[in-house]
């Protein structure tokens, strides 16, 4: 079926909803003929020739694309995307590559959908084989998307720049024009011109250079694997590098800035182990010959995973032993353990649209976890717990939404970068695993990878792929032996209960939330019913019915009883059930280990059962076990399930803990009290709370060194334990940490400081004027993003608003304070007593700035909006809120994260509502 348009010109039948007459007018006044938000499916691009020349004097760049394309129907018309470049060329070739018109073809522009068509006098047929060819111009970039400039300094004080890539989630239309859709997987191969003091990287290793008349050199790359146009990179830069080969022949670079090249030794290693390890892993070689992983001066994330040229923010990649604490270590190996990740999920497989960027996402997080763990165990990562607390925590208000999403236009997909597809789905996948079992699950996911790879995959593929029974001799053999009818039939056994995975899996990514299993223990059973857990909705208000109505989860609970050496596991697939013990116990615990991703509440038998066993026995639950009854009581206090005086006990017994992990996560509860306390100025609350604090933990305060010896865990313990204590002016940590500061200042910064306690002695330093001003100082000259990272936060702890104005102006301004760390900047002033009110008042004030510079719907601009607004916890304060995100309604309307934001404070008002007085009294009742 082909529908007329104009006058002797189609376009494809899949226009049929789309025609001309629906209102979308080119940039020209001329009709644009096609309607939707994504491209027509029927031309495909199966290979890119890109040609691109940066200028990096005057900061532009031109190219041009030939484009060999796949034409399914007729048409007259082919739709792609363009995003603020200039097109100055255009045309379209046949097999040969010869021109089919003599003229220039016309192009047609649609901005509000970042499309261009381009307009074929003559019909191309399909089945033949054409190419699209395009030249462009435009400026670099000024953010951190498309084709952008970055700069450093040199320790002379000399600005170099260099120019560089970042296209996920729908920006390669910045630097090309292009199918820019992840279905749209196709080769690409690149050519860069440079001058001869310049390198140019991209995907794939470098086949020839040649030597062009203008003095200028050519870089042409070998043509890379298929892949989405997300992933396409280059850069062109001076930078330097450390290389090794990898045992399997794959050659590993790390670049930087030529003055940082010593910091790049770690991630090298780290690179190397871990790209080793997933090879072995998924049983799949990395298909590319080399892998690149460099540091960008300018980087809005933590990283990039373009395929075989990684990007990276220099403190997510350089190390320096001189300033980098045992926490910076591992923040770099879990990122390069990220990306690394995403070389196989979301590279070598890639979801069908972004509403499944979990799949990537969810996966690479996890992965971080699992490849950490393997080959650098003395790292202790034993932090998924605190990325399942952070899930549970955004999944519990009703401004959540599912795993998987519908996201149609650039700034819902941008907000599908979050907590969900990120740390829940991390947690549900190893809730999966530790349900199938290790080896299950990781020969279900090879048989994903291999199925699926060099392809695009949805949601339930994952699915069927892991229900799927297939042995080592299919594999061995090239055979498939998937097939739906089987996934469906085939399902696993749980406990001796029949399970129907997909079924199962489905009730985790298709619905929003996350349960809370209520357990009540009569004799030899327990009776556990589900739930929908909502913090700020109780089961008396008028929308609790409507909001519980229609949800169910599959779930697979563990659970172990003071009678049982090993977990019992059962499949609550219904509202309630009941439990038959075989004996009579003291105490059952649920969520063993947290493995599973829900909330458990006990009735007060069981509560009392299990507060009373930490107390006298801590040990006889794992450390895991300890971390999430704690997790677990906070959670119910702020939904009004538990009273705060019964949460609070149970973490009495911290005083005998050894472990960071619950130690930590208790303590954490307590500071974040305190600190919601000081702002909202309830003063006899908050010096009860510090003198609870304080003296409560003070044997193990006092115990902390200030050096960086020690395991990692001990080495974290004492950062935490100790910036605690200065926090809260305990003066012996206050004297300690002057005595470092002032010492480090008489050395004029030439001694080293004790790492992991190097932030919290700036921030002592921080708090008269002539600290803060040499700090300051200190932040210009610093040629270590690790140390520039401690000194702003430092900065942003002094109580002057004054100061904190400055900073904040500074950060707007761009140039002593660089932009990509203008979002943690607010957040720091913003959680500092004296800048909470200043910091969003700053962004109300700069807000159209500050979407300008970010991009609407970036995490960036999602951390702005929750970290100034979650310090809040009165109706005034709320109602502040309302008002300015009803003066900004075009935009905030379309984002999600301003609902987050509203439900945060509304929790916030809550708690303090439900709990100030129970805090008081129970303060009074430990302090007398």
């Amino acid at each position: 079926y082909i529908l007329l348009m104009f006058p002797g010109t189609y376009l494809s039948s899949e226009s049929n909803s789309a025609s001309v007459n629906s209102g979308h007018v080119a940039t020209n006044g001329l009709p644009f003929p096609w309607s939707k938000l994504r491209l027509p499916n029927y031309i495909i691009p199966v290979h890119y020739h890109l040609l691109l020349h940066p200028n990096l004097t005057t900061l532009t760049f031109n190219g041009s694309v030939k484009i060999e394309i796949d034409v399914k129907n007729n048409t007259n018309w082919v739709v792609l995307h363009s995003k603020a470049l200039e097109i100055t060329a255009a045309d379209v070739l046949d097999e040969s590559e010869a021109p089919l018109f003599d003229k220039a073809l016309p192009v047609l522009e649609y901005p509000p959908h970042e499309q261009i068509a381009i307009f074929s006098p003559q019909i191309l047929t399909s089945g033949e084989k054409y190419f699209l060819y395009l030249e462009f111009t435009a400026a670099l970039g000024k953010g951190f998307y498309g084709f952008y400039k970055s700069s450093y300094k040199t320790p002379d004080g000399e600005t170099r720049f260099l120019a560089s890539t970042h296209f996920e989630p729908t920006s390669a239309r910045m630097a090309f024009p292009c199918f820019d859709e992840p279905i749209f997987k196709a080769n690409y191969s690149v050519r860069i011109r440079r001058g001869p003091f310049h390198v140019a990287l991209s995907n794939m290793p470098i086949e020839q250079t040649v030597e062009l008349a203008n003095g200028l050199l050519e870089d042409r790359f070998e043509a890379s694997v298929q892949m989405s146009s997300y992933l396409v990179a280059f850069i062109v830069c001076d930078f330097r590098s450390v290389s090794r080969q990898t045992s399997t022949g794959i050659d590993v670079s790390v670049y930087a800035v030529p003055h940082k090249w010593h910091q790049t030794h770690y991630a090298l290693e780290a690179a190397v182990n871990i790209l080793e390890f997933y090879e072995k892993y998924f049983s799949i070689y990395y298909p590319l010959p080399k892998l690149d992983l460099i540091a960008i001066p300018d980087f809005q994330s933590g990283a990039m995973e373009n395929w075989g040229l990684t990007t990276y923010r220099e403190t997510s990649l350089l190390y320096d032993p001189d300033v980098s604490s045992a926490s910076d270590k591992l923040w770099v190996t879990m990122v390069i353990g990220h990306e690394l990740a995403h070389q196989w999920f979301g590279n070598l497989v890639t979801m069908e649209w972004w509403n499944d960027i979990w799949l990537n996402e969810g996966f690479a997080r996890y992965m971080e976890f699992v490849s950490v763990q393997a080959t650098y165990p003395q790292l202790k990562v034993d932090y998924l717990l605190v990325t399942c607390f952070a899930a549970i925590g955004r999944d519990s208000l009703n401004s959540s939404r599912p795993i998987s999403s519908s996201a149609e236009n650039p700034t819902q997909i941008k907000e599908m970068f979050d907590t969900v597809s990120y740390d829940k789905g991390a947690c549900i996948l190893h809730m999966l695993r530790n349900f199938l079992t290790d080896d299950v699950f990781q020969s279900g996911i090879v048989r994903y990878l291999r199925k699926f790879k060099y392809r695009n995959a949805k949601n339930e593929d994952l699915w069927n792929s892991l229900v799927n029974t297939c042995s080592e001799e299919d594999f061995t053999s090239g055979e498939y032996c998937y097939s739906d009818k089987q996934a469906t039939k085939n399902a696993y056994q749980f406990a001796g209960e029949h399970i129907d995975l997909k079924k199962m899996m489905n009730t985790w990514t298709l619905q929003k939330g996350v349960p809370l299993v209520t357990v009540k223990h009569k004799g030899n059973k327990l009776y556990i019913e589900q739930e929908r857990f909502l913090k700020t909705i109780q089961p008396g208000d008028p929308m609790w019915h409507s909001l519980q109505t229609g949800y169910l989860w599959h779930i697979p609970l563990t659970y172990k009883t003071s009678h049982s050496s090993t977990e019992t596991r059962h499949i609550l697939e219904t509202k309630s059930d009941m439990l038959v013990l075989n004996q009579d116990v003291d105490w059952v615990k649920f969520n063993t280990d947290m493995n599973g991703y829900y909330i458990i509440n006990y009735d007060t038998k069981g509560w009392n059962a299990l507060i009373e066993l930490l107390g006298v026995n801590h040990t006889a639950l794992s450390f895991k076990d300890r971390a999430d009854l704690i997790h677990n009581a906070f959670q119910l206090v702020t939904a009004g399930r538990l009273t705060l005086d019964r949460a609070l006990d149970l973490i009495t017994y911290l005083k005998s803990e050894t472990h960071n992990v619950p130690l930590l996560q208790g303590i954490g509860y307590l500071e974040y009290f305190y600190k919601m306390m000081q702002k909202r100025n309830v003063y006899d609350v908050t010096q009860n709370l510090k003198i609870y604090i304080l003296e409560y933990f003070r044997d193990m305060i006092e115990k902390q060194t200030w050096s960086n010896e020690g395991t990692v865990s001990d080495r974290r313990m004492r950062s935490e334990l100790l910036s605690l204590a200065c926090d809260l002016g305990f003066a012996p940590c206050l004297e300690k940490a002057r005595y470092f500061y002032h010492s480090w200042v008489k050395a004029n910064g030439t001694i080293s400081l004790p790492t992991d306690v190097m932030e919290t002695i700036y921030m002592v330093g921080a708090q008269d004027d002539s600290g803060w001003n040499y700090l300051l100082e200190k932040y210009r000259v610093s040629m270590s993003a690790s140390e520039k990272s401690k000194i702003l936060a430092a900065l942003a702890s002094n109580r002057d608003s004054s100061k904190l104005l400055r900073l904040l102006e500074l950060g707007m301004e761009g140039s002593v304070i660089r932009t990509q760390d203008l979002s943690a900047l607010i957040y720091y002033v913003a959680r500092n007593p004296s800048g909470h009110f200043l910091s969003w008042n700053f962004v109300k004030k700069n807000w159209n700035e500050l979407v300008e510079k970010f991009q609407l719907g970036s995490f960036s601009i999602r951390n702005i909006l929750i970290g100034t607004t979650g310090q809040f916890s009165s109706k005034e304060e709320l109602a502040d809120i309302k008002d300015f995100f009803d003066s900004i309604r075009d935009q905030s309307s379309q984002l999600r994260v301003t609902q987050v934001a509203l439900e945060n404070v509304e929790k916030n008002i809550l708690w303090m509502e439900r709990n100030l007085e129970a805090l008081r009294n129970w303060l009074q009742r430990m302090l007398d």
